[in-house]
């Protein structure tokens, strides 16, 4: 008589990271490309980088061909800004539900409820690949424990989500990635259970997960020192200079370092894209009356601006999210070009 497995349908293996990054390589270019942003955000969160980090780009990613597009205009774009502002592309490729729903590109990447997690995973890092080969860093969001294996190489910031903040699952995860890691404040706006994330980030921990060759594994870490604070509004918005006042005093008491990146979407814009723009420009008047504790801000950017259904696949109107509502192209260029004339002065 079994005991287990009794509610799991199907199990099927899974081709292990080596082979994923034997067959889509990282070349010198790309590591380099990596390295350096990384590297740039490090020194902003140091204080030794006075640019404000940017991570704009669609709320996920579906359609490929777009999104490329898109991160040509936003290379372009970053080329014009980069004295003021260091942009980096939202590269979302999985999407946590507050039920159920579309769980991104890897875990779906025909959009038709066939899994297909072995391909969705290629195509993945051959996006961030792609994104790279410009010369843009990517930001992504880390779900799943298992994924980063096969593509954190190509990230160069990441983000845990406010559904996830209090996982110590995604703590663990988060104390051995390469990369600087944003904690988000929960989705009613509870902004301790991230500075407790980024205690706990910035130790060192051992764990259950996979090597390379997909073997199970016990990981140890050694703590990443950059984790900091998301804003991203909850049950009221945060972003205003009262909430920032609070998030900083809170750091400060919890003896982390007092950094701060304001999402611009989410609880801050209370779910309606068209206030973006708003939220944006308050965020950056904050920074230009001085305050330095804001390193960073979050958007969420398309080509063409709102959302639509994911009903049938072959009817999606180009350049529009799936998921959450987008500010357009010609928007996000108006208010990042401003941006950079102010802070410029």
């Amino acid at each position: 008589m079994s005991t287990s497995n009794l509610r799991v349908k199907k199990q099927q293996n899974l081709l292990p990271p080596k082979q994923y990054l034997d067959n889509q390589p990282i070349t010198d270019e790309i590591a380099s490309v990596v390295s350096n942003s990384r590297k740039s955000i490090e020194n902003i969160l140091d204080g030794k980088d006075e640019r404000i980090l940017v991570v704009v780009g669609p709320c996920s990613i579906h359609d490929e061909v777009a999104c490329l597009e898109y991160a040509k205009r936003l290379k372009k774009l970053s080329d014009e800004v980069n004295n003021t502002l260091l942009l980096v592309m939202r590269v979302y490729f999985e999407k946590p539900r507050t039920t159920v729903g579309w769980k991104g590109l890897i875990n779906d990447p025909n959009l038709n409820g066939t899994y297909d997690i072995e391909n969705g995973l290629k195509r993945a890092r051959n996006f961030f690949l792609e994104v790279n080969k410009l010369g843009l860093g990517c930001g992504t969001e880390f779900l799943d424990p298992i994924s980063p294996q096969y593509y954190a190489d190509l990230v160069s910031w990441g983000a845990i989500g406010a559904r996830t903040t209090e996982s110590q699952t995604h703590r663990q995860m988060a104390s051995g990635l390469s990369m600087p890691i944003g904690f988000k404040n929960s989705t009613t706006g509870d902004c301790q259970i991230a500075a407790d994330a980024i205690v706990s980030c910035g130790s060192e921990h051992s764990f259950l997960g996979i090597d390379n060759d997909g073997k199970a594994s016990i990981i140890h870490t050694t703590g990443n020192k950059y984790g900091h604070i998301i804003l991203r509004g909850g049950k009221v918005p945060n972003y205003e200079e009262s909430y920032v006042k609070e998030a900083k005093e809170l750091l400060t008491n919890n003896s982390l370092p007092e950094n701060i990146i304001v999402d611009c979407s989410h609880g801050n814009s209370n779910k309606d894209h068209k206030r973006q723009p708003i939220v944006f420009e308050n965020v950056i008047n904050q920074r230009i009356n001085g305050n330095k504790n804001i390193v960073g801000i979050m958007l969420e950017s398309h080509i063409n601006e709102g959302n639509q259904k994911l009903n049938n696949p072959a009817d999606l109107d180009y350049g529009v999210s799936i998921t959450d509502a987008c500010i357009d192209w010609n928007t996000t260029e108006k208010i990042l070009l401003e941006a950079n004339k102010k802070l410029s002065k």
